[in-house]
Parts: C-alpha cells; sequence; structure tokens
C-alpha cells in the first residue's frame, strides 16, 4: 500500500484558520510588553509586523492550553528571542485590528502582558523576519501608531518613576 502526502490548497489552510479563530476567546489577542532598564533608563521592545512593517508589541493568538501570561511569553520568544518573567496578569488592554488572509480586517481586544526581558537569544523561531528595536518608552510612543497603545506605554512610564 502506498501513501501519499497530501497538500492543503490555500482555501483549506484559511478555513483551518478560521475555525481556530472561533475556537478561542473571541477575537482576543495576546500581546508582550517587554521591558528592560538599562544605562539609558526604561527600554521597551517592538517588532515590525511581517504583513505591514509596523512597529508593534509581539502578540498573537491565545493557546488553547496555555494561559494568558504563558502565551505572552512564547510570542516574546518566538518573534524577537526574548526570555523573562511574564506577570501573571494582564497589565491593561486596548482595541486594535488584525489583517487576515484575503483582506479580512477583524477588530480585536489585546490583553498586554509585562515581561521583564532578562535574556535575547540570538537564535529564535522567527528570526530575520522582523526588526526588532528596544527603546525609551518616549520613542516608542512615537514609533507607534495605535492611540490604545500609546496610552499603556504613558501607563507604564508613569508607573516606574513612582517605583
Amino acid at each position: 500500500m502506498t501513501t501519499t502526502a497530501l497538500t492543503s490548497p490555500p482555501v483549506s489552510i484559511f478555513l483551518q484558520t478560521l475555525v481556530g479563530i472561533f475556537k478561542r476567546p473571541p477575537r482576543l489577542q495576546i500581546a508582550a510588553l517587554c521591558y528592560r532598564k538599562s544605562r539609558k533608563g526604561l527600554e521597551v521592545l517592538l517588532v515590525t509586523s511581517r504583513g505591514t512593517g509596523r512597529w508593534i508589541l509581539p502578540k498573537g493568538w491565545p493557546e488553547l492550553k496555555e494561559a494568558g501570561h504563558e502565551t505572552a511569553a512564547t510570542e516574546a520568544y518566538e518573534e524577537a528571542g526574548v526570555v523573562g518573567s511574564a506577570e501573571n496578569k494582564p497589565f491593561a488592554h486596548f482595541r486594535s485590528h488584525k489583517g487576515m488572509d484575503g483582506g479580512l480586517n477583524l477588530r480585536t481586544r489585546v490583553d498586554v502582558y509585562l515581561i521583564k526581558a532578562e535574556e535575547q537569544l540570538a537564535d529564535f523561531p522567527e528570526n530575520g523576519q522582523r526588526d526588532i528595536a528596544w527603546v525609551p518608552v518616549s520613542k516608542a510612543i512615537e514609533m507607534t501608531d495605535e492611540p490604545g497603545l500609546h496610552r499603556i506605554l504613558k501607563r507604564l512610564e508613569a508607573e516606574f518613576k513612582r517605583r
């Protein structure tokens, strides 16, 4: 008996993605707000999106078998090689849009988890697919285009000034 490997046509991949979206909490994404203290002060991590090249936080869809903070840590590692301590509860959330294949644009809620960066690995799954930048919070606000994220970055900066 001979077996033949089946390849998935683009429509099948799209349908699998769509089914995955509806199995997860509705239109929820998980983001990692990675931070570190340097001689320059508080810095945060931004990555570019693969589709548009916009500066964003590492983020993705929730994993069904992971808590939110675990998903945030996974996204930080996969997209930027960051390993660190993730807080168990979301720091904040904001509204955004997620561009899907075929031009579909979904309105999403993004839960943001703080991750204190401890290490940044040179080898990680999406290495070379995105630009990565550690920048002061004020620069991150200039680089990003989401008002909800601006509010969260300002809040982070204010909380660290109080510490």
